[in-house]
């Protein structure tokens, strides 16, 4: 099956079941409300499957598999005979019809609590957040952040993983000053080192968070050895082969992976001669690095390789597994990070904190999915809860087209008294289109820049 296959089904499989949870939310809290629901649609556009309850409402299963929605009856849209007056949505009380439009997006942070649930209690094999080493000139540097030392929490939040520290961390962007607990391997006594954030530019095109702030996560460790090489790439044509051992670059003796990684990098286009080990013996090649180039524009070389690896000591590793009760805890808690990271990422964004072009659209939720449902059950679910809070948390965002904005509109009713005006409610509904359309342009081309 190809890439594009793979990706395309796990990414209809994933928006479908979180569409699904979604809609269902306002479903099944319209039905409690004693609100008829004449259609419950799972995709947009021909129907390719639909069936009927005993209470007439419609199930369909569309075309398109970009969204859903339930539709309610309603006196603004239908005409109603006087007997079902007391079904239609608009004659509920201000908090029922709150309730309704707030059902969808917690259904979201709902199921993203009982999939995390779910992976705690088949375990969720962890890497210890150990620090390997300190690059000189950083702000841990700075900080004297030491090496060989165990992040145990960030601004006193428990950290168990580097997942758990990479979102604690994106979550201080345009702060000016993060505190970074640690521990020595062989000890439990924990040390703060206050990191100042002032200067710190992180660019997830170019780095990773950890990078940025300068220290390095300990993790297998990638050797001067081919692991294994694409067809057709520069690395093929050159005739490398897998077991070869690189020695030198450009005239460079080279001691780590990533000496060779800035070489051929700088290099695009351009011959390289190299020293390498083969069975034994020294051989000296030309290779010659694709270029490609990155979303801000600049050529870099691409060889085409990918390095063995030597694995970590088993010390390293440990499950995060837990019984139902406190793995239900666990998964409210990583919910609520998850939610309050978003909420503050889309504030970060609005001040400028954080830039547009890193926004994501369809075609990088795709490449997850594929990514995420190829890894492996645990990776997959992660994936899941992960997209289940944005979509609540999107939903949530005072735009008129949104979930938020009809929340908002109901808000201003329940304090006024009275119902936004129609014409008020359209211009807000023109407004929040456009705002919505434009920030999902900008994510499709940050998709296809990225591509």
């Amino acid at each position: 099956m190809s890439a594009f296959v793979w990706n395309l089904l796990s990414f209809v499989l994933a928006l479908g079941l979180l569409v699904t949870v979604h809609e269902f939310g306002h479903f099944w809290v319209a039905r409690k409300n004693g609100i008829l629901v004449k259609r419950f649609s799972i995709g947009f556009g021909k129907t390719l499957y639909s069936w009927r309850d005993k209470q007439g409402t419609e199930f369909v299963i569309a075309a398109i598999p970009l969204g859903g929605y339930v539709r309610m009856l309603d006196e603004r849209i239908d005409p109603v005979l006087p007997e079902f007056s007391d079904l239609a949505f608009n004659n509920k009380s201000v908090l029922q019809r709150m309730a309704v439009i707030v059902a969808g997006p917690m259904a979201n942070f709902i199921f993203a609590i009982f999939v995390l649930a779910l992976m705690y209690i088949i375990g969720v094999p962890t890497l210890r957040p150990v620090v390997a080493d300190v690059l000189p000139n950083s702000i841990a540097a700075t900080a004297q952040l030491p090496a060989n030392h165990q992040v145990v929490a960030v601004n006193g939040e428990e950290v168990r993983d580097w997942q758990a520290v990479s979102l604690m961390l994106i979550g201080q962007i345009g702060r000016d000053s993060v505190i970074v607990s640690v521990k020595p391997l062989e000890s439990d006594a924990v040390t703060d080192y206050q990191l100042d954030l002032t200067d710190w530019r992180f660019d997830p095109d170019k780095d990773s968070i950890f990078q940025s702030l300068g220290f390095i996560p300990k993790q297998a460790l990638p050797l001067l050895e081919v692991g294994n090489l694409s067809e057709n790439s520069a690395a093929a044509k050159a005739g490398l082969q897998q077991g070869d051992k690189f020695i030198a670059a450009a005239g460079v003796s080279l001691k780590h992976w990533n000496d060779l990684v800035g070489i051929i990098q700088n290099n695009p286009g351009k011959a390289v001669p190299m020293l390498i080990e083969r069975n034994g013996a020294t051989l000296e090649l030309d290779v010659t690095p694709e270029s490609r180039v990155t979303s801000d524009g600049f050529h870099q070389g691409f060889l085409g390789v990918a390095p063995k690896v030597q694995p970590l000591d088993d010390s390293m590793f440990f499950d995060q597994r837990y019984g139902p009760v406190e793995a239900m805890w666990q998964g409210v808690v990583r919910t609520w990070q998850l939610v309050r990271l978003s909420f503050s990422m889309v504030e970060k964004l609005i001040f400028g904190d954080v830039s547009v072009k890193h926004l994501s659209g369809p075609i990088s939720i795709a490449q997850g999915a594929g990514d995420s449902a190829g890894l492996g059950l645990i990776a997959f679910l992660s994936f899941l809860a992960l997209i289940s809070v944005n979509l609540g948390v999107v939903n949530l965002l005072p735009l008129p087209i949104l979930d938020g904005g009809h929340l908002m509109y109901l808000v201003v009713e329940l304090l006024t008294g009275r119902p936004v005006s129609e014409k008020a409610q359209e211009t807000g509904f023109k407004i929040g289109a456009f705002v919505l359309l434009m920030l999902m342009g900008i994510a499709l081309l940050n998709d296809i820049s990225r591509l």
